[in-house]
């Protein structure tokens, strides 16, 4: 609910620049904007989480069927707001329009230097779930690691994905066994790096993640809202970081400006686990399109895994 709050807040603002947003900051659930949808409406985000989470509920682990469920929301409509896909990212597209054409689904993603997008960071959350409730170890090995970098790999397979996928699940296992938030910022990042720092696929690219470390004392001028995913990772972190509270937490994400929905949905989900459905503001809750059935489908995936 954290997670589609969010990206919810972010859609009518999405491609608006930090400066035009700094004069008339978002404050509530509003319509309309870039995209012209009504208050509440949630994007492409929360789409392809539902899929990740009807995926691994009915299928456990199994990439193609992920796929055909991208495809399903991209070309049906399933799992939308209101029956259309109105927001879709090039290299996701890319990847199903691939799978159609008969292309293995963990040879769909794009591994291109302009290919590392966001897209595959944005609907983790339940593949941490999942590896958690199924009994795998709350940290990255071999196996977990497997798995969180295949599923960013059906749409987004640059190293730089994978490692943004891993460190953000390394987070999330964090904030379920730490007492303290900025305890379990700092745990989840350093114990992903540690893991990387072994692995010579990512040697390259690690140093860049390495700001990770510097999270705390950085300046919010230095954050960057753009789809970049390293940006989108460092963002979310860093709101919830210098946060204490949800509402300030997303309110803070989307103000970023450009890729609002994501940016927030990213934090969203992170200050929802760390602060609880009760933090949410009720009046963003009520105008949050589909509210009640994407409640039951929250509560049915945890029962299911």
């Amino acid at each position: 609910m954290g997670f589609a709050v969010g990206d919810a807040l972010g859609v009518p603002v999405e491609f608006i620049n930090r400066e035009r947003l700094a004069a008339h900051p978002v404050s509530q659930m509003c319509g309309g904007g870039s995209h012209g949808q009504p208050a509440g409406t949630w994007s492409d985000d929360t789409s392809m989480t539902l899929c990740m989470m009807d995926s691994l509920a009915e299928k456990g682990i199994d990439y193609a069927d992920q796929m055909n469920r991208f495809a399903d929301w991209l070309w049906n409509g399933t799992n939308t707001a209101h029956g259309e896909t109105f927001d879709v990212g090039i290299t996701t597209k890319n990847a199903v329009l691939s799978f159609g054409r008969g292309t293995p689904a963990l040879e769909c993603g794009e591994t291109a230097e302009f290919s590392c997008g966001n897209g595959s960071l944005m609907r983790m959350l339940p593949v941490a779930w999942y590896l958690m409730k199924k009994g795998f170890p709350a940290k990255l090995t071999e196996e977990t690691a497997a798995v969180i970098h295949n599923a960013s790999k059906c749409t987004h397979a640059h190293p730089r994905c994978l490692l943004a996928c891993g460190i953000y699940c390394s987070v999330v296992f964090a904030l379920f066994l730490s007492h303290s938030l900025e305890e379990a910022i700092t745990m989840g990042i350093s114990s992903a790096l540690d893991y990387y720092q072994a692995k010579p696929a990512f040697q390259g690219f690690l140093p860049e993640f390495f700001s990770l470390r510097e999270l705390a004392s950085w300046p919010g001028e230095k954050l960057s809202g753009s789809g970049y995913v390293l940006h989108t990772l460092q963002s979310s972190l860093w709101c919830l970081l210098h946060s204490t509270c949800y509402r300030d937490c997303v309110l803070t994400a989307v103000n970023l400006g450009e890729d609002t929905d994501t940016t927030a949905a990213v934090a969203g989900g992170l200050a929802g686990l760390w602060y609880g459905t009760s933090s949410i503001p009720e009046q963003w809750l009520s105008a949050l399109a589909k509210r009640e059935e994407l409640s039951q489908r929250a509560q049915w995936f945890w029962e299911k895994i």
